[in-house]
């Protein structure tokens, strides 16, 4: 059995600082876990699971590093605008050793090295909402001072919630069009579905219940099988039947196009906000 992570802070342990911190608890591998919210409502509801304190601003205005100069690992779960704000704050509290992780898209490794020092650890990650229910995709990019041991450690903290994808830098706001963004594809898609089986005369409730068990069984046959999924759509489609006339009309409206038109302009809006645009 692995060994129990270090001490761990969450600093704004809201819905993506709050789901990797139910993946902690859950999987029992974080036996101390410091998290920091705004208000002492939000706050108050994590104070109840094992082995987390739980602070708030609006009662502790020094909550932040109190939290920060406690951990082994802090995670930074704060919106991008407030993270260099909140780096300097907690700087001169870090003890030697911290890894510093960033859960904010658009804040580059140079941005964190600037402020918390050259010589301190930092991983940037880009979980996904399904670290909710443990299904996460993470990609995670190591700075310079990042050892081999410390990606692996942020590693198995992630892999709490999820499954783990080691990426360079350059390639992290690219991962977020796939999996970060992903999800909602994935749910526009259901609604789409949900919305032609209401044309065809099913009730709302029905047309959602087709919907959206298609999908989750689709996905969890996927899992099951560990076939690609390729193989699984020709199992499906029958040669002169009609899922093959379904999949031609898609097909024909050229889906590979317009996922890599939706992903580059996701990409693209990335690098604004990269940019402070």
């Amino acid at each position: 059995m692995a060994s129990p992570l270090p001490s761990i802070a969450i600093l704004g342990a809201g819905s993506m600082g709050g789901a990797i911190l139910q993946g902690l608890v859950r999987s029992g591998a974080a036996p101390r876990v410091i998290v920091t919210n705004r208000t002492a409502a939000s706050a108050a509801p994590l104070a109840a699971l094992d082995g987390v304190t739980s602070l708030s601003l609006e009662e502790d205005a020094a909550a932040n590093t109190t939290a920060a100069a406690a951990a082994d690992i802090v995670l930074i779960g704060v919106k991008p605008v407030m993270v260099p704000d909140l780096l300097r704050e907690i700087a001169p509290v870090l003890r030697p050793g911290t890894i510093v992780v960033s859960l904010a898209a658009g804040v580059t490794l140079a941005t964190f090295a600037s402020i918390v020092g050259e010589d301190v650890a930092v991983i940037r990650s880009m979980p996904n909402t399904p670290a909710v229910v443990g299904k996460a995709v993470t990609g995670l990019s190591a700075g310079a001072a990042a050892s081999a041991d410390d990606l692996s450690l942020v590693r198995r903290l992630f892999e709490t919630c999820g499954v783990v994808i080691e990426v360079p830098e350059s390639q992290i706001d690219a991962l977020s069009t796939i999996s970060g963004s992903g999800p909602a594809y994935v749910f526009l898609l259901i609604e789409e579905l949900a919305e032609a089986a209401r044309g065809k005369g099913f009730s709302d409730a029905d047309a959602r219940l087709m919907a959206e068990q298609t999908f989750i069984g689709a996905a969890a046959l996927l899992d099951a099988t560990g076939e690609d999924p390729a193989e699984l759509r020709r199992r499906v489609t029958s040669p002169k039947g009609t899922t093959e006339r379904a999949i031609a009309v898609l097909q024909g409206a050229r889906l590979d196009g317009v996922f890599a038109e939706a992903t580059d302009a996701a990409l693209a809006r990335a690098k604004e906000m990269a940019a402070g645009a």
